[in-house]
């Protein structure tokens, strides 16, 4: 969290997960249809063929003293150090998983490398929703069996369609609330 010139805290969000797993759509779903926040231009860094170079940006204010900065990440492996980057300073973590069988792997290794860059602030200091997206996929794999194979038994969870917006509103309206929660918790101790 920090103010800015004009006063109103900003949180940083970051949308963190495997390649292809459904971030940019997700935010931009956010972006289109979710009404109640003001937003700013959405930014989106991309190669010719619409993949993530770095990252996408929109700022949404909440109310008028509350920004939410929202980044995504680029989910390639030859980015895995500019998602360092992009963490740096966040509020909160959105983890989208590509709920499809073929991705299963790629969605371990991605949750594990945020464990690691956030160590152990990761849903104590830094809260984390966890998106299981595309659940319209024919192959998608089993809530529980996710759950299990990623060990995300204590984070809230949430079903997603991001080509669609099923549960996307309810899975920031709670990272939102998170955030706000943790950090007005984190202030009053005086951290």
């Amino acid at each position: 969290m920090r103010k800015d010139a004009e006063g109103r805290q900003r949180f940083k969000i970051v949308f963190y997960g495997p390649s292809l797993c459904g971030k940019t759509t997700t935010l931009a779903w956010l972006y289109k249809m979710v009404d109640g926040l003001e937003k700013g231009k959405f930014t989106k860094i991309e190669d010719p063929m619409g993949r993530t170079l770095f990252f996408d940006f929109v700022p949404m204010q909440a109310t008028k003293g509350v920004v939410f900065d929202v980044y995504t990440t680029a989910g390639q492996e030859r980015h895995k150090n500019q998602r360092k980057i992009v963490l740096q300073g966040v509020d909160g973590v959105l983890f989208v998983v590509d709920s499809s069988a073929s991705q299963l792997n790629e969605n371990i290794e991605s949750f594990r490398e945020l464990k690691m860059h956030l160590n152990d602030q990761l849903g104590k200091n830094i809260p984390l929703i966890i998106a299981l997206n595309k659940r319209d996929v024919p192959d998608a794999v089993s809530k529980t069996e996710l759950i299990k194979k990623l060990e995300l038994n204590n984070f809230p969870i949430y079903e997603t369609v991001a080509t669609t917006g099923i549960g996307i509103k309810r899975a920031f309206q709670s990272l939102a609330r998170e955030v706000l929660m943790t950090q007005i918790y984190f202030e009053r101790k005086g951290n």
